[in-house]
C-alpha cells in the first residue's frame, strides 16, 4: 500500500497484521479520491473523518492532498498500532507544525459522541456486509458531524446498497470486489 498523491506521495504504509481490518486497494483508493477531486476541486483546507479507519490510508490519503485536520476512528488495536506507526513515518504525529493535523480516537465508531464541529469530509470503510457505514452515518448525523456541504464516501460489497435517511446519493463506482457511494444531505 502506497500514498497515491500530494505530499506523501508514494511513501509506503503498513497493514495490521490481522485479519480483523480489510485495507481499501490502490486501485480502489485512487478510484474515490478521483471522484471526490473531480467534485471538491481541492482536498485543501478540509475537516476530515476517517471511521473504520484500519491502517488510516483513507485519511493519510486526504491529508496528502492538502486536508488540514483528520479524526482518524478505529476500534482493533493492531489496526491502530499500524496507524499510529504510518502516521509518524510520515510526520503528521510529533511534530508541532503537523501535530494537530492527525487525531486517533480508539474505540467504536458507533460510540463517538457530538462533534466538535461538522465535517467536511467523511469516509467510511465499515466491514464489508454489516450495513454498519449506514448505521453510522445515520447516528453520526443526528450528532452533528455532517451538515449541508459535507460529503460522504461509503465504501461497502460490490453487491450491497447503501440507503440512510436523510441522504441522497450522488455517485457510485464499483471496483473490483468494493462499491463507492457518494453521498450528501438530502
Amino acid at each position: 500500500m502506497r500514498v497515491i498523491s500530494g505530499e506523501w506521495r508514494g511513501r509506503k504504509l503498513i497493514a495490521p497484521k490481522n485479519d480483523a481490518t480489510r485495507p481499501t486497494a490502490d486501485r480502489t483508493r485512487e478510484t474515490l479520491f478521483s471522484m471526490l477531486a473531480s467534485r471538491l476541486g481541492s482536498f485543501e483546507g478540509l475537516y476530515v473523518a476517517d471511521l473504520f479507519a484500519g491502517s488510516g490510508a483513507l485519511g493519510i490519503e486526504a491529508l496528502s492532498r492538502g486536508a488540514a485536520h483528520c479524526l482518524f476512528g478505529e476500534q482493533d488495536r493492531e489496526a491502530i498500532d499500524a496507524l499510529r506507526k504510518n502516521l509518524a513515518a510520515l510526520g503528521a504525529a510529533g511534530r508541532a507544525d503537523v501535530r494537530a493535523r492527525a487525531e486517533v480516537r480508539a474505540g467504536s465508531v458507533l460510540a463517538l459522541g457530538p462533534a466538535p464541529r461538522s465535517f467536511d469530509l467523511l469516509l467510511l470503510d465499515a466491514p464489508y456486509a454489516t450495513g454498519a457505514g449506514s448505521v453510522a452515518l445515520d447516528k453520526l448525523a443526528r450528532l452533528g458531524w455532517v451538515d449541508a456541504d459535507s460529503w460522504i464516501s461509503i465504501e461497502t460489497g460490490e453487491k450491497e446498497s447503501v440507503d440512510v435517511a436523510g441522504f441522497a446519493i450522488e455517485a457510485e463506482r464499483k471496483v473490483g470486489k468494493a462499491k463507492l457511494t457518494l453521498l450528501r444531505t438530502a
